[in-house]
């Protein structure tokens, strides 16, 4: 609700005039307002708002009405007044309605439109811009291209979920990059066994524009604006050349149809074919059989495993959300959750898992509710109240890392924690050599137990800050400081192509960054790209139980003196 009014008050504040600027502030008004409040969503709704300061009767309706249908009227009705492309603008890294606005003013109206003018020259004579912030912005918005194409993985694993349950009958599965667990999706992809006429009969109404692709055995179309592709082999003697090719990178594609063509074989979407004629291929092993090759797993067919995948585990030793024992680096209404921390330990417990680890935001990040040292202090005496009524929970914190690399909270506090997530929250444009020291001296603190999201990218929206990573990693290694996977989907950071080539090096730590009680469900995007990068349960911190978990941090900090 907070980011629907921001988002309300920026547009509000592109269009101009005195009346919008007025509307835009009360719109930031009940924002601030309802950041500033302990209160659990639901029991606002319960209360239509009443008594939150700042929140008028018109605000408060329009937010009941989008709690209740999902549409907040005075957003949709700005975004009506604003064409698409400006809209778009907001997406680049840096730019704000004002500037949204000279540009729009000046005949930019599309990210397309942007890029040129960055090119040309006419965004750097701008007033308010120059030839620095034209660099900038040219680097912004080449990014938010690059990412318009794709969606975040957990929006593809849903869409991917949902076509798998209408399309039951026809023996669904997931495929693409979704099956391979990639960090964004081009499309959710699924195969399945049947006709293309019963499977636009099934999708009625669900897949919007549903067609099917010229020469192959796909339908494709969107669900609510996510492209979908839903593969179909006619019999199931022909369904594993489908899941192989529908299950793999373009390269590994290619490698299998070249290695099939050298044995005088077609392997397509329509099977594993001799002379025109389709074998009996059902699964996915049968295909790499009969082309005399390794079946290689999901998870490691792409270019980066080409040379080692036969070297790392076999899927079965792999790490699982089931080997999870402890949801690290959580947050509660003590900073900027949504839910207490009773709440999310119960949530923790629901999911199967055994204990939860703190990690609200320390006083640096005052944006986000930081705790101050005597609100830490009162955090704690819950936690400990908590912990005799039975539920298990470990106090941590996520402490800010300073500009110069000092943590956010003295020594003789972050003693009193079990353990300690360190993460960089602010000045992301420093310069490499900066931020990379910066980090360093952070990983490198004798009570930091785990260094949280290393590069601080937002997936599709900003790229991670510019450090040399491997020296950030190295440092880790040297000092034995756990390096987070942030399951969180619009993070998922460390990548795992870089957890691939330290995961001999590294102990690792799959942490939700959970916000809401539905958050801890999020180690499954973690795990999916622990799983990429080859990992087994003992080489991630928090597959241990609690007490050796305390354990681990408590040699942890012995061995650092």
């Amino acid at each position: 609700m907070v980011g629907v009014l921001k988002t309300t008050a920026d547009l509000l504040d592109l269009l101009g005039s005195a009346d919008n600027a007025f509307r835009a502030q009360a719109f930031r008004s009940a924002a601030r307002s309802l950041e500033g409040l302990d209160t659990e969503a639901e029991a606002l709704i319960n209360a239509g708002f009443a008594g939150v300061p700042k929140v008028g009767k018109t605000i408060a309706a329009d937010l009941l009405a989008y709690a209740r249908g999902g549409a907040f009227a005075p957003l949709e009705d700005a975004a009506s007044l604003i064409p698409a492309g400006v809209l778009s603008l907001f997406r680049v890294r840096g730019l704000g309605p004002k500037k949204i606005r000279a540009l729009w003013d000046a005949g930019i109206d599309s990210l397309e439109g942007l890029r040129e003018a960055c090119r040309d020259g006419r965004v750097a004579a701008l007033r308010g811009f120059g030839a620095k912030s034209a660099a900038a912005f040219l680097g912004a918005v080449e990014f938010a291209l690059a990412a318009q194409e794709r969606q975040h993985l957990s929006t593809a694993c849903e869409v991917t979920e949902g076509l798998c349950r209408r399309l039951a009958a026809f023996e669904p599965r997931p495929a693409g990059d979704v099956r391979r667990g990639l960090d964004t999706v081009r499309a959710a992809r699924v195969t399945v066994t049947g006709s293309p006429a019963d499977l636009s009969a099934a999708l009625a109404g669900v897949v919007e524009d549903l067609s099917p692709l010229e020469g192959q055995p796909v339908l494709a179309g969107r669900v609510d604006g996510v492209p979908v592709e839903v593969a179909y082999a006619p019999t199931p003697d022909q369904r594993g050349a489908l899941d192989l090719l529908m299950g793999g990178s373009a390269p590994y594609r290619e490698s299998l149809q070249a290695a099939a063509k050298a044995q005088g074989l077609e392997l397509g979407g329509h099977g594993l074919l001799r002379a025109g004629q389709p074998l009996a291929t059902p699964t996915e092993a049968s295909v790499a059989q009969a082309l005399n090759l390794p079946l290689r797993p999901a998870e490691y067919r792409e270019p980066e495993h080409d040379d080692l995948w036969q070297t790392l585990p076999h899927p079965d030793e792999l790490v699982t959300v089931a080997h999870l024992r402890g949801l690290l680096h959580t947050h509660s209404t003590w900073s900027d959750g949504a839910a207490s921390l009773a709440e999310m330990a119960r949530e923790t417990l629901r999911l199967g898992h055994r204990y939860l680890g703190t990690g609200d935001h320390s006083r640096a990040a005052h944006y986000a509710g930081g705790l101050s040292i005597e609100r830490l202090q009162a955090q704690l005496k819950e936690i400990r109240e908590l912990r005799a009524a039975g539920l298990p929970i470990v106090a941590g914190a996520e402490v800010d890392i300073l500009e110069d690399g000092t943590l956010d909270y003295p020594d003789d506090v972050l003693e009193e924690l079990d353990y300690v997530v360190a993460s960089v929250h602010s000045l992301f444009t420093l310069d490499a050599a900066r931020q990379t020291e910066r980090l360093i001296r952070a990983a490198q603190h004798p009570l930091v137990t785990i260094l949280g999201h290393p590069t601080g990218r937002l997936l599709l929206r900003r790229p991670g800050y510019a450090l040399d990573l491997d020296a950030v990693l190295a440092a880790c290694a040297a000092r034995g400081t756990v390096v987070e996977i942030n399951a969180n989907a619009y993070r998922l950071d460390l990548d795992w192509r870089v957890a691939l080539r330290w995961r001999e090096r590294l102990t690792f730590a799959i942490n939700t960054d959970a916000h809401v009680p539905a958050g801890l469900g999020d180690t499954r995007y973690g795990v999916m790209v622990a799983r990429k990068a080859g990992l087994m349960p003992a080489q991630v911190v928090n597959t241990l139980d609690q007490e050796a978990f305390l354990a681990f941090v408590a040699a942890q900090r012995a061995a650092r003196g």
